[in-house]
């Protein structure tokens, strides 16, 4: 399951065990909406293996610039407190689960 978090959830997420998988994301972009539903299958997918999360960049700016995201969708792998690599922009579904099963 796909949860929606705020900055400082994703801070306290990002710092556990589990690779987190965070999509950067806002309302009006037509690509973020059309990878929701993949997102969430490789979500469900990989459920127990690695947290999945969305934070919308309008609402928590603050993740936005911190992370540099100048463009959405934009999918950032987290393991141990560091990024560890980046997917820019709508996906197939068979890249983004490639994109996950490498940084798992």
């Amino acid at each position: 399951m796909v949860k929606h978090v705020t900055s400082n959830e994703l801070e306290q997420l990002i710092q556990g065990d589990k690779t987190v998988f965070c999509d950067f994301w806002a309302t009006w972009c037509s690509p973020c909406r059309m990878l929701a539903p993949v997102f969430e299958k490789i979500a469900e997918k990989y459920e127990g293996q690695a947290e999945f999360v969305k934070i919308n960049v309008d609402e928590e700016s603050e993740s936005a610039m911190k992370y540099r995201i100048s463009s959405i969708p934009n999918i950032i792998a987290f393991q141990k407190g560091a990024v560890k690599a980046n997917s820019l922009g709508f996906v197939p579904a068979e890249m983004l689960e490639n994109f996950v099963k490498n940084n798992l």
